[in-house]
């Protein structure tokens, strides 16, 4: 008997091995082996398949070294999603492997259950008369007495009801532990090690606290219901606070008394606190948690329990939860769906979560639910063409209003010297009074850090990264300039190294300096400021926007994090600080990407009790694109872009593949880009663009070329991929490009 394995390595394929007579009944497709490979190493493996088929003589195959499970820990279509996650993004399935698996699962050893300490009575004393002669026999030791006696009353033996207690328990009554070991040694107590659960375990579920749904979420509810009966995939586009959550509780619910599984996606571990808060409150232990900030082990303990008897029904996680074990999943929810997080960048497999979760729910023939307010343009493009189903909400819960809107010319304002810093005197006041009538501001500014490069006042000196082709931000908390790329860091200096001058000053504003300079101006703020400097850990996240929605903090500053469907009750003022900084990027999506952005962070005011402000700060109030978010237009901004993308052949109307070159040297790096650009021509001729330097021509010392294909919708993608990879196979055949990195960004961000 062979099988074929996956092993957790960047390679292509599937690895063959022989299964030796005492293994073969174990070997299961999905289990995992232990196998040899190379000289001396050794790796656990997946079994990807099972069969008898004669190879090629001379052939040399070992056999594996031991089967680590009884039954299969890949059910049969996660396997098939690796499959298509491979196939579909160009990645190795090693390298799905390695992105799915939680480590403790990788390694041979790398998982130990959790365990606590336990104490009891030794078998001897476990009757009256033998406790009585215990108590007498420490009548000397009167320490040993107490916690003998201690003991007793926490374990219920005293009442003739024993429970189990751990060692800690005793502790935490005042007793160290050398008086515990006294009892041990003298063969009154013993202790044991049993395996506890890190997972959380919550209350009852009470599908009852279900709030009822209003008028028109009770009419997108309904909707959503019909849509599912002809499609499988459903875009609910509703305005910002119109109450999309409430329906997916209801759905949910539904599809839990169906015995289905859910799952429910979001974009960011933030959005994960609040949202988890309310599901808790409705499906108590029957709810979830995965995402990266849980530990290996804690991320294990999941992965067995959905394989176990009692899975849990709900799950609600981050991109990489569409990887869990499945056992019945009914619907795939994809919140914020619009929001670029979903797309894996670095490391590989650089797959889109939206579009895992779709083929993941259509091998469970699982209804998938799209839930934004400000839809991607391919989601809304396959709705409209009827690809999607269509929901549309457009009314606030409580028939709120969505928030007025003030555009500020800072241009004109810096020109007259009426901006304090990045402020105008618009924005100060209306955040100045909403914090005197107890309510809270945000204020959102997309760069993290105090600024984003210091320059020499004298010459106009700016330090780099030697590594990456990036100017250094400076962090003052830190008294550092961090590359936000490669995250070196390095001293900053005192003088520029060109002239001598010792007047360094800093350009720009990030988040930092945000805070620091409101310190000054508005004293009385409880100021708080989330980006990924201050919620490096689960923990930070929580605690963050507790304090907010407690109204222990009551000002806000943030990046891009602070836009995702967060809810504060108090948030009667937001201000974007520089709208322009989205829209000057040089990239397809930037006015996509800036819509979305500032449209989301509008919503976040006037929440409840009355309308909102957003004061938006650009030096270009007469874009089409301002007005629109003014309007709070999106049917407009997409009929503009959407005509755009067809004239220069973007998506949705075209595939987008980008090839990467790296390679140390400059000239490699060159040549080898025109190289690929030479062959990949001689097929697809004018489609292929490049290659060109990125924005970014340097990171982590490599030099890059990109180059970009562009395939229209009649191209056949399995024939445009197989055809990259013979480029990608005829280039690395070539010795001088023997240490050249070339990978595949397939439908890029």
């Amino acid at each position: 008997m062979f099988i074929d394995v996956i092993l957790p390595l960047p390679l292509n394929g599937l690895f063959t091995y022989s299964v030796p007579t005492e293994h073969v009944q174990k070997v299961k497709t999905g289990c995992r082996v232990a196998v040899p490979f190379g000289k001396n190493k050794t790796y656990v493996g997946i079994v990807a398949r099972t069969h008898k088929e004669a190879l090629p003589k001379g052939f040399n195959i070992k056999d594996i070294l031991l089967v680590l499970d009884d039954t299969p820990i890949l059910l049969g279509n996660q396997l098939k999603l690796w499959k298509w996650i491979s196939e579909y993004y160009m990645s190795p399935i090693g390298e799905v492997y390695k992105a799915a698996l939680p480590s403790g699962l990788k390694a041979e050893d790398g998982y130990k259950p959790k365990t606590e300490t336990y104490i009891r009575l030794t078998p001897n004393f476990r009757n009256e008369r033998s406790l009585h002669i215990a108590i007498d026999m420490l009548q000397r030791a009167a320490k040993q007495q107490s916690a003998f006696i201690d003991y007793l009353n926490l374990s219920g033996w005293a009442e003739g009801k024993p429970i189990e207690i751990t060692r800690d328990e005793l502790i935490n009554q005042g007793h160290a532990l050398p008086i515990i070991s006294a009892l041990q040694k003298r063969g009154l107590l013993e202790v044991y090690e049993k395996e506890v659960g890190r997972l959380n375990i919550y209350a009852e579920p009470h599908l009852e606290r279900t709030k009822p749904l209003s008028d028109a979420q009770q009419d997108a509810y309904n909707n959503i219901q019909f849509s599912f009966l002809k499609k499988s995939v459903t875009l609910l586009h509703g305005v910002t606070s119109s109450g999309k959550t409430e329906i997916y509780i209801h759905l949910i619910r539904q599809a839990i008394e169906k015995k289905q599984q859910v799952l429910y996606l979001l974009p960011e571990i933030a959005l994960t606190v609040q949202i988890m808060d309310r599901l808790r409150h409705v499906f108590g232990d029957r709810l979830g948690i995965y995402h990266s900030k849980y530990s290996d082990a804690e991320r294990v303990e999941m992965w067995q329990k959905l394989l176990s008897a009692d899975p849990y029904d709900v799950i609600l996680g981050a991109r990489s939860a569409v990887f869990l074990p499945f056992q019945h999943l009914g619907l795939v929810i994809v919140d914020e769906e619009h929001e670029t997080s979903y797309k894996q960048q670095d490391p590989a497999p650089r797959y889109h979560a939206r579009s895992a979760a779709i083929m993941l729910a259509q091998m469970y023939d699982a209804k998938v639910l799209l839930g934004t307010a400000t839809p991607s343009i391919e989601s809304y493009h396959n709705a409209k063409i009827g690809k999607y189903g269509l929901v549309e909400l457009f009314q606030r819960y409580k028939g709120i209003e969505l928030p007025e809107i003030q555009v500020v010319d800072i241009k004109d304002l810096q020109h007259r010297k009426m901006m304090n810093g990045p402020f105008s005197s618009l924005l100060l006041r209306e955040v100045r009074e909403a914090l005197e009538r107890g309510e809270q501001a945000i204020l959102f500014q997309n760069r993290r850090g105090y600024a984003p490069m210091i320059e020499c006042k004298q010459c106009g000196w700016v330090p780099h990264c030697q590594h990456c082709d990036v100017s250094l931000t400076l962090h003052r908390n830190l008294n550092k300039l961090t590359c936000h790329y490669c995250g070196y860091t390095y001293q900053v200096p005192t003088e520029c190294p060109n002239c001598g001058c010792t007047q360094l000053q800093t350009r720009g504003y990030g988040t930092e300096k945000i805070e620091d300079q409101l310190h000054e101006i508005l004293p009385e703020a409880r100021i708080a400021r989330m980006d990924l400097d201050t919620t490096r850990t689960r923990q930070a996240y929580e605690r963050i926007i507790a304090d907010f929605s407690a109204g222990r903090t009551n000002l806000l500053i943030g990046t891009q994090m602070i836009s995702k469907g967060l809810d504060f009750d108090k948030v009667s003022v937001v201000g974007i600080l520089n709208a322009d900084t989205m829209l000057n990027y040089p990239d397809f999506r930037a006015y996509e990407h800036a819509f979305t952005m500032m449209a989301q962070v509008s919503g976040r005011a006037g929440r409840k009790g009355r309308r909102g402000l957003v004061v938006l700060q650009t030096k270009s109030p007469d874009l089409p694109i301002i007005q629109q978010v003014v309007r709070n237009d999106y049917s407009a901004f997409y009929k503009t872009l959407i005509a755009e993308r067809q004239q220069f052949h973007y998506p949705p109307y075209y595939r987008l593949v980008y090839v990467y070159i790296k390679h140390k040297q400059e000239k490699m790096a060159e040549s080898a880009g025109m190289e690929i650009g030479r062959i990949l021509r001689q097929w697809f001729g004018a489609r292929v663009l490049g290659p060109d330097k990125p924005a970014i021509a340097k990171v982590k010392s490599l030099a890059i070329r990109k180059l970009v294909l562009k395939c229209e919708l009649g191209l056949n993608m399995a024939d445009v991929r197989k055809y990259l990879a013979l480029a990608q196979q005829q280039l690395l055949q070539d010795k001088r490009y023997v240490s050249l990195q070339i990978y595949f960004d397939v439908d890029p961000l």
